[in-house]
C-alpha cells in the first residue's frame, strides 16, 4: 500500500474557517450532518467563524478545542477537489479530512503508486497542489495508529512552524550543526530570543505529542 498527503487550494466553507488562523479542522462526514474538531486559535472566536459558513446545531468549548455538529452535510454544496478523482485512481480518501490555513488536506492510500501519481497529476491540472508527505505502508509498527497518527500532530502557530521548518531546511538538526537559532532569526526577520522561544515551543509540542510512540 502507499499513501500520500496533499494540500489542495480549497474554496469550500471549512477552508475559509481556517484561513488566516493558527487553527486546524477536521471534518467526519456523516449523511445528514458533519463533526467538526478544530484545535488551535480562540475556541469562541473559531465557534464564530463556523457559524458564518454553517448552522450549528450545538457545540462543544474546551481551552483549546472546539467540537460541533452541524444542522446539515455540506458535502452536496461543496466543491469536490480530490474526491472527484478517487474513482479513477482507484485511491481511497482517509478520514478525518483536515482543513489548514485556507487549504483542504487529505490523506489517499492506493494499491499501486502510479495511481498516486496519476491523482497529483489530474489534481494539479486544476488546483495548487502540494505533496507534504508519502510513504509504502509494509507493515504495522507498534502501536502507531495506521489511519489516525494525523489526530497526534500538535497545533503550531504560523511563527512555530516557520522557525522548525527554516531550522530544518537550514541544517540545524544535522551533526555539525549547520546553522545557528541566530541566524535563522535572521533570515526570518525576528530578534534571537523570539527565535529560540518559537523553536523550543514548537520542539516541546512535538515531543509531548508524539514520546508515546517511541
Amino acid at each position: 500500500m502507499y499513501e500520500a498527503t496533499l494540500r489542495i487550494e480549497s474554496s469550500a466553507p471549512f477552508a475559509a474557517v481556517t484561513a488566516n488562523t493558527d487553527a486546524y479542522l477536521e471534518l467526519y462526514c456523516s449523511d445528514h450532518s458533519d463533526l467538526l474538531v478544530v484545535r488551535g486559535g480562540d475556541p469562541d472566536r473559531m465557534l464564530e467563524r463556523v457559524r458564518e459558513h454553517v448552522p450549528v446545531r450545538d457545540s462543544l468549548r474546551g481551552p483549546e478545542e472546539l467540537v460541533v455538529i452541524t444542522e446539515r452535510c455540506l458535502q452536496p454544496v461543496d466543491v469536490p477537489t480530490i474526491e472527484r478523482y478517487l474513482d479513477e485512481t482507484d485511491s481511497l480518501l482517509l478520514p478525518p479530512i483536515r482543513y489548514e490555513s485556507g487549504r483542504k488536506i487529505g490523506r489517499v492510500l492506493a494499491l499501486d503508486p502510479e495511481n498516486l501519481a496519476q491523482l497529483y497529476a489530474d489534481l494539479s491540472e486544476e488546483y495548487d497542489v502540494t505533496v507534504e508527505a508519502k510513504r509504502e505502508l509494509t507493515s504495522l509498527q507498534g502501536s502507531v495508529p495506521f489511519v489516525s497518527l494525523v489526530d497526534a500532530l500538535p497545533t503550531l502557530t504560523a511563527r512555530q512552524r516557520e522557525v522548525l521548518l527554516a531550522a530544518h531546511r537550514n541544517g540545524y538538526f544535522e551533526i555539525p550543526r549547520g546553522v545557528t537559532l541566530e541566524a535563522i532569526g535572521d533570515e526570518l526577520g525576528i530578534g534571537r530570543r523570539a527565535t529560540e522561544e518559537h523553536f523550543r515551543r514548537a520542539v516541546n509540542k512535538l515531543m509531548d505529542a508524539f514520546v508515546e510512540y517511541l
